[in-house]
């Protein structure tokens, strides 16, 4: 069975893959729901994927907005719906000295693993350009309003809000069709930020390129649907749609692509 399954997925996948068939044999076996962490779309594929078409067993997700990237997915009976308060999410908001200071992406994430949790406790992080949000489990919320109290150099109190106090992100995927002559990393990432592939190969290997949140060094790398690439300095792209190949040989693929 799981041979059949890791054949549609890449060798490094498997850990992963395992744990979903635990999940979904839990969930099969005590007629009890599964809850996930939060997981990146390459994951939430994953397990979509291998629930396929199972009658007993249903997928809902949620990540604290319609639009979220990250989102928890509860693998359930198929007869149970779940409440949106069962994702057990909360939204904090990150207040500080908006005149005198600015914050990133960046270094919002980078605060939030400096406390010792994994990235998989933590949903999107969103912006209307000036605030800063975040999603994390609920589970952790205490112990984030009480550890984070700078970011960088800058004084800061994290305080949790309603889902009617949500901002409006500012960020939104350009849509690109684009040719790629294969889905190595460092030819999409030539490709699509219109640099040269030689640039694009010591990019990655000097570990400026992270895929799905964790950090890569290997140019050759295959890109799967869903994956994203950030690129320091330069932005993120996502594989969202892979639509086959061409007459002389090369993928047609639909990209995300947000600028930085």
């Amino acid at each position: 069975m799981l041979e059949n399954v890791y054949q549609h997925f890449r060798k490094e996948e498997r850990p992963f893959i395992d744990q979903v068939t635990g999940w979904i044999r839990a969930c099969e076996d005590q007629y009890a729901p599964y809850l996930t962490n939060f997981l990146d779309p390459r994951q939430a594929y994953i397990v979509e994927t291998i629930v396929g078409k199972r009658s007993e067993i249903k997928l809902y997700t949620f990540g604290g907005y319609e639009a979220a990237e990250r989102v928890r997915v509860y693998i359930c009976p198929e007869y149970y719906i779940p409440k949106q308060d069962e994702f057990d999410i909360t939204l904090c908001e990150i207040r500080y000295p908006l005149k005198f200071a600015k914050m990133s992406h960046g270094k919002v994430l980078g605060t939030l693993l400096s406390t010792g949790l994994k990235r998989e406790y933590f949903g999107d992080i969103i912006s209307d350009g000036e605030k800063w949000q975040f999603f994390v489990e609920d589970s952790m919320k205490s112990f984030v309003l009480n550890q984070v109290d700078k970011i960088g150099n800058v004084s800061v109190r994290i305080e949790e809000k309603t889902y009617l106090d949500m901002l409006l992100p500012i960020d939104s995927w350009t849509v690109v069709q684009e040719t790629v002559s294969s889905m190595r990393l460092d030819t999409v990432i030539a490709t699509l930020f219109n640099i040269s592939r030689q640039r694009a190969k010591q990019m990655v290997e000097s570990g400026k390129i992270k895929l799905n949140w964790a950090e890569i060094t290997r140019p050759d790398f295959e890109l799967g649907l869903l994956d994203i690439v950030s690129v320091r300095g330069f932005g993120r792209l996502q594989i969202q749609e892979i639509e086959g190949k061409t007459k002389k040989d090369k993928w047609r693929i639909q990209f995300g692509v947000l600028h930085k």
